[in-house]
């Protein structure tokens, strides 16, 4: 299925309730001729006693086996249930309690920056032999007529084998989806922050719910990138705009989290047979020593946030003979993780005015883009690509009628083994596996291949196996009805997420108008890199793409059998 997601085990959806009654929604403002947006509609409880309504979030984004999980919760039923499922090819049930008894709790105008502070709802210690995985939260009352109101949440059990062998460790990109979780008012893109209540929050809390969509949909839900290519003159069009705001589900449900990215590759990989252990990024930024173990590491879907602590331990890892499989886009933010990782923060492009580590001694921490000077660390050093010298491909106006695949230029590499792949073939163009956002470089071609400039700081020894062009703003065209979701980059820089140079007046002369996506290959030490860098990569394997599936085994087994 192209978006593999499964049904509520044991609990019913019953179309007499809609989410959309817990979604707060803002006017619609249009400018004549310019870009259109909504003015923000968010997630957040209703309070209202006569409407059962559930939401539990945990006290930790992970736990080892033996830990003890702390569910916080508010409801205004009389008694709720909570269900835990290990999420994949198969979910499973792996705890339930029922008849929870019921206690409501408000919520703080302020959850999404300094989060719920509700009180614990119920404890659950983890069996000490619990597999890593991601374990799905299910938190659900009932109406009188019958109906559910379900609410969903998660936690990761991470490994503790302290030698696993042919075993890779999935990196789930969370600092991501907490930068598009909005739940309560606010995430790293828009929001009620500020003043004038109109403003992103540069600072982000964990101790909040998931807004609908991060982490469950259901069957037939759109992405991002267009289902079919927009004929001339027809408006452009934003499916999962429309169908978020119609079905009650999170403005940003189709651009980060487990349901649209991270669970296609799990349930592709499990039915491949691969084992695998999970961590969450918070988890490789304060556990170091869990990767240590691990000759082989995979990232997936939209990675786009990192801590400097972060990069130190992928990039020791690499160093010191790590492999890293890397089937993601978007790598562009540096953030920082804060009270012991319960608050994350990045300020964007607002960076130079806000952050308050600008002009100390941890100005190179500073909350902005990887490849911002006052940064200095170009994300092409660790990942072999970067954000800034990619960006947006197939849906709305971002080139919409691109052919969502890759144009191979090194069909010899080894990633290509077994695929009877050509130059100048495009691979993946049918499952759409280029897009919604993509990483590159800058480059050049000499006789007919692609090289790196290196001007973007990238390192000498990286191959460029495929490529496709990408772009950093909306080409707008002057057509009857056209709107567009981001325009050409005219954005006021105190609510604007874009980094610095991306948009301007919309002009060709700006710098950072045009981009790639790259699939790259990349030595460093003594381990090696590959990116496939695109979000939509995981839709080659679930829509069963040959060439997409054949690259991703090469680069797993080749990954995991050269460990020593």
């Amino acid at each position: 299925m192209a978006n593999d997601q499964q049904k509520h085990p044991g609990i019913d959806w019953m179309p007499e309730f809609s989410p959309m009654n817990v979604v707060k929604r803002h006017s619609l403002v249009m400018h004549p001729g310019d870009s259109w947006h909504l003015a923000h509609w968010y997630e957040a409880p209703r309070e209202d006693p006569a409407v059962p309504e559930v939401y539990t979030y945990t006290d930790a984004m992970s736990y080892a086996p033996g830990e003890e999980v702390a569910f916080h919760t508010s409801t205004t039923a009389k008694d709720w249930t909570l269900q835990v499922y290990r999420d994949g090819n198969v979910p499973t049930l792996v705890h339930e309690a029922k008849g929870l008894p019921g206690t409501f709790h408000a919520t703080s105008p302020h959850a999404y920056r300094d989060g719920c502070k509700w009180p614990v709802g119920h404890r659950w210690r983890l069996p000490a032999d619990l597999a890593s995985g991601f374990y799905r939260v299910a938190s659900s009352c009932r109406f009188e007529n019958g109906a559910s109101f379900v609410q969903h949440h998660f936690f990761v059990v991470v490994p503790v084998d302290p030698a696993p062998a042919g075993r890779f460790l999935l990196i789930l990109p969370t600092s991501t989806w907490l930068a598009y979780n909005d739940w309560g008012g606010a995430n790293s893109y828009d929001g009620i922050d500020g003043p004038d209540r109109n403003q992103f929050s540069p600072i982000l809390s964990i101790e909040r719910p998931w807004t609908r969509g991060l982490l469950w949909l259901p069957p037939g839900a759109p992405r991002l990138c267009d289902p079919i290519k927009r004929p001339a003159w027809d408006a452009p069009r934003y499916y999962t705009k429309e169908w978020a705001y119609t079905n009650g589900f999170a403005q940003f449900f189709a651009s980060a989290g487990w349901a649209q990215f991270d669970r296609h590759f799990v349930i592709w990989a499990e039915r491949e047979g691969y084992a695998f252990d999970m961590i969450t990024q918070t988890d490789l930024h304060f556990r170091p020593e869990i990767l240590k173990r691990y000759g082989s590491a995979v990232i997936v879907g939209h990675d786009e946030y990192w801590t400097a602590e972060m990069r130190d331990t992928m990039d020791a890892f690499v160093e010191e003979g790590g492999k890293v499989s890397r089937f993601a886009g978007n790598f562009l933010w540096q953030v920082r993780l804060e009270d012991e990782g319960r608050r994350q923060v990045c300020f964007k492009a607002r960076a130079h005015a806000e952050d308050p580590v600008k002009g100390t001694d941890r100005a190179k921490l500073l909350s902005g883009a990887w490849e911002d000077p006052a940064i200095g660390r170009p994300g092409a050093l660790t990942f072999g690509v970067n954000g800034a010298q990619g960006i947006y491909s197939s849906w709305g106006a971002l080139a919409p009628r691109a052919s969502q695949g890759f144009t191979v230029y090194r069909p010899r590499h080894w990633a290509f083994d077994g695929t009877e792949t050509h130059y100048g073939d495009v691979i993946g163009a049918e499952a759409g596996i280029f897009g919604y956002e993509v990483d590159g470089l800058d480059y050049t071609f000499r006789r007919g291949l692609p090289y790196p400039t290196g001007d973007d700081g990238a390192p000498g020894l990286i191959e460029i196996l495929a490529m496709a062009p990408a772009v950093r703003v909306e080409e707008e065209h002057r057509g009857e009805g056209f709107r567009y979701y981001l325009g050409n980059g005219r954005k006021d820089s105190t609510t604007s997420a874009k980094p610095a140079g991306a948009g301007g007046d919309g002009g060709d002369s700006d710098p950072q108008r045009y981009g790639s996506g790259m699939i790259v290959s990349m030595p460093r030490g003594k381990g090696e890199v590959f990116t496939a860098g695109s979000c939509e990569w995981v839709m080659g394997l679930a829509r069963g793409d040959f060439c997409t599936q054949q690259i991703t085994r090469n680069v797993l087994d080749r990954f995991l059998d050269s460990k020593s």
